[in-house]
């Protein structure tokens, strides 16, 4: 569903005074209004002319159509107009002091629309002839106001059910948003803590791939495997819950990374993080947070970005991002983007080729019903790809080894990862005539990979300074459709209006691997590979590939999920609301490994929240967990792991002082666990143990915190994003647990738009740190548990770009200003991998 569509809907006794309207403007009503909604909680949106104060504004030139947007999220009003009456008019934007009747004034110069005020507060854009025709034929059911703007009756929009987008708002909060319960709910509205890095955020930073995206994010631990593979952390938790424009994905195996980290940020407009269980819509799935990437729409007026960035190590970028209307009507719209990198990295002989392609299509099938259908294809071509971190922690005396320079890389120079994505969406949404709407989409996703792997792991060097290293092959890929039905409106109960959806979905997954290892042990062999390394010390990743026999080992795992559920808001009162959910879930995922299935399970989901006024709103909500353990997750008597259960609590405030141009929020919460995994170290060292590759145990586990976050406009001009974050970990005996997560973390991003002698500058900066962290790992040779530990540390991003022109716009990024050494993980694998250094990225954007 498009994020720029919203739907009239007028009164009979309105809609037959206006049959006399020209057939066309009709039409155009019908199959293309769009609707920007920005009300402000504090009333500014109803202030009468007489006494409406001047207030700076900043809009860029560029499509009448974004400009009048940009006026009215930045005045706080609610705003509608028909896309057809600005497609190909231009504004030269708007600068300085004005009363919100004379920026409209000054946007609409020059044109034949005007602005006129509706019955319920809103405004809205129309043409001067539809002005006259309606002066003729409403007057008994409309009147002029004390300041004779001409009050329309009233007008009820209803948002689309994934929200407002984020593109061209200049905003670093968000309107609306489903992922919770896929109720369309503010912020504000929705008992559970929210993160979302807009656009605008994405594009200030250049945040090009989700790695970068989730470092901004407060409360996520990123944690970098090696050169190719990432997993991200909220609340004690390793995030596997993801959807895509709010569909549900099987879980991301990081293990195998197949794609997984490929979502490069040029196809979306936003990134939206609920914090906490969200087992309602996802099924199973951890309590950390879920991952909603909402994908770029197209747009109704002509729209055209090309962007060219170098940086740091050979760092080349460029972006193409084009849409519209595809017909003269409008009622078909397009988009199309495409990103290309190549880049080599502080690690020697590192470099990276990265592509994507977006298609997007939107069909007006009738005034009611809407079809959209894209695709995406994304690729990640690595040489000299790193395998378990970048250098092992000890040496073959078990000793620690010093740590290197930040450019040492254990790869060979033939080792590669790479992967591939391809996506093929359809959505249809339809809205019938009594409020209701019905939505039904699909998702159809094949992540591969292909690795070729040869790096230093172990314990190394010996004494003598050489090493060996560990090769190994992979090849496979995830084949998977996900789909879902669900309707959504409002029923009367006891005198009042109430919110219902009713759902189903079902997500399926098959996994087929291989795994090769070529002759190392037998010198007399066929195909034997000799691994030794003469220095370690000197490794210039100089030595030659392998010859891969037969595959050592398979893979095929099946998973099936399917769910039914139901979600309700109850206006208690015009303050006390609740929302009740549950669902239905049926799992089962079978492998050669095993089998796991559960059958009927129920997860319900309770919220209450409570409005002290417009500004301040108290919630609270529980939801039960379960997440059964995937079939390679066996403890030491090679049994698969017992599903791990639970409950989610969480309560706080939220804020939105100044309207919905500001969000904030204070949470505590907590999350008991009966049965989760955790690696059992002393048994997976020990090598006198039967092999079960790799063991894990069940523990019992509480993790209870507070979570701070804002974000949006402050002051004129002045954006912010970013949290506080508190977190404690611990087992049933007390001991803490996921250390590598800091107890304390602190994200800050902010812009701020110059004016005066300065104006077209806008700079800003962005802080991230974090308490010490550490991992405890096995010392096989010495046969002990050592402690890894990562200092508390804070790094420093600077951003400033500068209009040119109202088309061309250049800018710079600054990342790790202040050079901060750290690393990204310790003890994989008994290894580490560093973050990286300093660096700066030049980019000019031309918008048209």
């Amino acid at each position: 569903m498009s994020y720029e569509r919203f739907y009239f809907k007028f009164d009979g006794a309105c809609m037959k005074k206006q049959k006399s309207l020209a057939q066309s403007s009709k039409r155009n009503l019908a199959c293309a209004i769009r609707s920007v909604m920005f009300g402000l909680c504090l009333g500014s949106s109803v202030i009468g002319h007489a006494e409406q104060p001047t207030q700076q504004y900043h809009v860029n030139a560029g499509a009448l159509g974004t400009a009048l947007s940009s006026f009215a999220l930045q005045s706080g009003i609610a705003l509608s107009f028909d896309p057809a009456l600005t497609r190909g008019l231009k504004s030269q934007g708007l600068n300085g002091h004005y009363q919100i009747e004379q920026g409209f004034a000054e946007l609409l110069k020059n044109t034949s629309l005007i602005m006129i005020k509706n019955q319920n507060g809103t405004w809205s854009i129309v043409s001067k002839n539809h002005r006259l025709a309606q002066d003729a034929e409403t007057q008994s059911s409309s009147q002029y106001d004390q300041n004779n703007n001409l009050v329309l009756p009233t007008i009820v929009m209803t948002a689309n059910q994934l929200g407002e987008i984020t593109e061209n708002t200049g905003s670093y909060t968000a309107g609306k948003i489903a992922t919770a319960t896929r109720l369309v709910l503010t912020q504000k509205e929705t008992p559970q803590t929210i993160s979302v890095v807009t656009r605008q955020e994405l594009d200030d930073y250049n945040l090009n791939n989700i790695d970068a995206v989730m470092s901004h994010t407060p409360g996520i631990t990123v944690a970098a495997y090696d050169s190719e593979r990432t997993s991200y952390y909220s609340r004690g938790f390793a995030i596997n819950n993801f959807q895509y424009d709010g569909i549900p994905s099987t879980t991301r195996n990081v293990g195998y990374a197949a794609g997984n980290t490929l979502s490069d940020s040029a196809i979306y407009d936003r990134f939206e993080v609920l914090k906490g269980s969200t087992g309602l819509l996802t099924g199973v799935g951890s309590s950390g947070a879920t991952i909603n990437l909402v994908r770029k729409k197209p747009t109704h007026d002509f729209q055209a970005i090309a962007k060219l960035g170098a940086g740091s190590w050979h760092d080349y970028r460029g972006e193409f991002d084009v849409g519209g209307p595809l017909n003269q009507s409008g009622s078909v719209r397009g988009r199309f983007v495409t990103a290309l990198e190549d880049k080599e990295s502080f690690m020697d002989r590192y470099e990276r080729k990265s592509y994507v392609f977006y298609g997007i299509t939107e069909f007006d099938l009738s005034d009611n019903t809407l079809l959209t259908i894209g695709a995406d294809y994304q690729n990640n071509k690595p040489k000299a790809s790193t395998w378990s971190g970048s250098f092992p922690l000890f040496n073959s005396k078990g000793e620690r080894n010093p740590y290197p320079s930040r450019s040492f890389n254990n790869a060979a120079n033939w080792s590669k990862w790479e992967q591939y994505t391809r996506s093929v969406f359809a959505n249809v949404h339809h809205d019938f005539a009594n409020d209701w709407q019905l939505t039904m989409q699909y998702d159809h996703k094949i992540n591969g990979y292909d690795a070729s792997l040869g790096t230093i792991q172990g314990y190394y060097p010996l004494e003598n300074g050489s090493a060996k290293i560990w090769p190994s092959k992979y090849v496979g890929r995830t084949v998977s459709d996900s789909f879902e039905v669900y309707t959504t409106g409002k029923f009367n109960l006891l005198n009042r209006e109430h919110d219902l959806v009713l759902g189903a979905s079902a997500a399926f997954s098959l996994w087929k691997g291989e795994d090769w290892t070529p002759n190392t042990s037998n010198p007399d062999g066929d195909n034997y590979y000799d691994t030794r390394i003469p220095s370690f010390e000197g490794w210039d990743g100089h030595i030659p590939e392998p010859t891969w026999g037969n595959p050592t080992a398979l893979t095929r795992d099946r998973t099936i999920q399917y769910g039914i559920y139901a979600t309700s808001r109850l206006n208690l009162t015009d303050q006390l609301k609740t929302i009740l959910g549950t669902r239905l879930i049926n799992y089962k995922m079978k492998g050669l490994e095993g089998k796991v299935e559960e059958s009927n399970r129920l997860i319900p989901y309770v919220g209450v929240l409570y409005d002290f006024n417009d500004k301040v709103t108290a919630y609270a909500s529980v939801t039960d967990i379960f997440m059964p353990q995937d079939i390679w997750y066996k403890d030491s008597s090679n049994k698969i792991l017992d599903p791990d259960e639970g409950k989610n609590y969480e309560l706080g405030f939220k804020f939105q002082p100044w309207g919905e141009k500001f969000n904030a929020s204070i949470a505590y919460f907590q999350i008991h666990q009966s049965n989760r995994a955790v690696e059992d170290k002393i048994y997976n060292g020990d090598p006198t143990n039967p092999d079960v590759d790799f063991a894990w145990q069940g523990i019992k586990a509480k993790t209870k915190g507070v979570e701070l976050e804002a974000s949006g406009e402050i002051l004129p001009g002045l954006e912010i994003g970013g949290g506080y974050t508190h977190k404690i970990i611990k087992d049933g005996t007390g001991e803490k647990v996921s250390t590598w997560e800091p107890e304390h973390q602190v994200s800050l991003s902010s812009s701020y738009k110059f004016t005066g002698a300065l104006d077209g500058l806008t700079a800003g900066a962005h802080l991230r740190w974090q308490s010490k962290a550490w991992q405890t790992v096995y010392n096989r040779v010495k046969q002990q548990l050592e402690d890894i530990n990562q200092d508390q540390f804070v790094t420093v991003d600077l951003m400033a770009n500068y209009q040119i022109t109202p088309q061309l716009n250049a800018a710079v990024n600054f990342n790790n200003i202040f050079d901060k050494t750290y690393f990204t993980n310790v003890g994989f694998y008994n290894s580490a991998i560093y973050g990286n250094p300093r660096n700066v990225m030049l980019s000019l954007k031309f918008k048209y």
